[in-house]
């Protein structure tokens, strides 16, 4: 548990962060709300985060593009059902790929593009009720983490874009930066994301 904790996390991080340098105003504006909410404090706290909605948008729309977990753990149907016209009969062992439901463009406008804002007066969570989201999976086979994943990414996301800035090296420009995922059990971003990081204050 600790390992795997361990490594989503870190991905989770690691793709918001790519996510906000490759779109610049949306880093200027997380960097506003972070400001705003700390008051001129050293650090940001757990008990700022709830005061955060874009935050919250951008770990949001972070988990739903980059799905750190594609497939959820296996399932198997308890009896002979239909869905969506196919016949799944009892005992069929059934995988859900998160993965291409978050991307699936007959649910999301612009699937493929990063965009907070579609959270930002939506209702959408990803605690697993809202299936068209679901980077932790759903029901009793959630991750039992999630909260602490959430919890900890919000609060070292927030504190990464309140004390710096970020430029990438070598004079490659944001709109440059290499995306390219590879899949295996987790999803990770094939390059490591290499920045200069200065202090904002």
């Amino acid at each position: 548990m600790f390992s795997g904790g361990t490594d989503t996390t870190f991905a989770s991080i690691e793709w918001a962060l790519s996510e906000l340098i490759r779109h610049p105003e949306a880093m200027k504006r997380l960097q506003q709300e972070v400001t705003q909410v700390s008051k001129g404090r050293s650090m940001i706290t757990e008990d700022d985060i709830h005061n955060m909605p874009y935050l919250k948008a951008v770990l949001k729309e972070t988990l739903r593009l980059h799905t750190i977990l594609p497939l959820m753990l296996p399932h198997e149907s308890m009896d002979d059902v239909k869905v969506m016209g196919y016949d799944i009969k009892k005992g069929t062992q059934v995988m859900i790929n998160g993965w291409a439901i978050a991307r699936d463009p007959s649910i999301w406008n612009d699937a493929e593009m990063f965009n907070p804002d579609r959270f930002m007066n939506s209702c959408v969570d990803f605690k697993g009720f809202h299936y068209e989201l679901l980077p932790f999976g759903s029901g009793r086979r959630g991750c039992p983490g999630m909260q602490f994943a959430i919890s900890i990414t919000e609060l070292v996301l927030a504190n990464l874009v309140y004390k710096y800035e970020f430029a990438l090296p070598n004079g490659i420009r944001s709109e440059e930066l290499d995306m390219t995922e590879v899949v295996g059990l987790l999803v990770r971003k094939r390059d490591p994301l290499l920045v200069v990081p200065f202090a904002r204050f």
